[in-house]
């Protein structure tokens, strides 16, 4: 195809008004989360594909994510300065909070807006894997602080630190 983007790997334009598709195939496969150990084991299945910055985008951030059977999304947590979004694409996944759990299947949406505190995670209690988006702003200031455990990340600098700010 024509005008292949050399910058955003996964970036291919076409037709006459250059429109810009992401070629899914050409996007990296990030598998698992770059936590501190212990933490990062209920996470080492998981599999994401960065579309937003295949796309380019630099305020949002739009991930396709794979999540087996008896994985996390991540850590409980909540941010800042960022709000985010998923949507289920297939499969089911829980959806853990303050308030408690709720099942979420193809075709439902959650939204967890910056700053309230009550972190949230997805959790696959299923036997089949689960496929979602994540879309959220990319706040340079944002604090992530994880609720359950010793962990926060500054998206100024992405090292992950204890609640007191010592390093791992």
């Amino acid at each position: 195809m024509a005008g292949e983007g050399d910058a955003f790997p996964g970036l291919f334009f076409f037709g006459e008004n250059d429109m810009p598709k992401i070629d899914l195939a050409a996007v990296p496969e990030r598998l698992g989360c770059p936590y501190p150990p212990p933490f990062d084991a209920p996470i080492a299945g998981r599999v994401r594909k960065r579309l937003g910055a295949a796309g380019g985008l630099g305020d949002v951030g739009v991930n396709l994510t794979m999540l087996p059977p008896g994985n996390w999304s991540s850590q409980r947590h909540w941010h800042t300065h960022e709000d985010e979004f998923v949507y289920v694409l297939a499969g089911e996944l829980v959806l853990v909070e303050d308030g408690g759990e709720v099942l979420l299947r193809a075709g439902d949406c959650a939204a967890f807006p910056k700053n309230t505190g009550d972190g949230h995670h997805l959790v696959n209690r299923s036997a089949a894997p689960a496929t979602y988006l994540e879309i959220g702003t990319r706040a340079p200031d944002d604090l992530t602080t994880c609720s359950d455990v010793d962990i926060m990340s500054s998206a100024a600098d992405g090292r992950f630190v204890h609640k007191d700010g010592s390093a791992y």
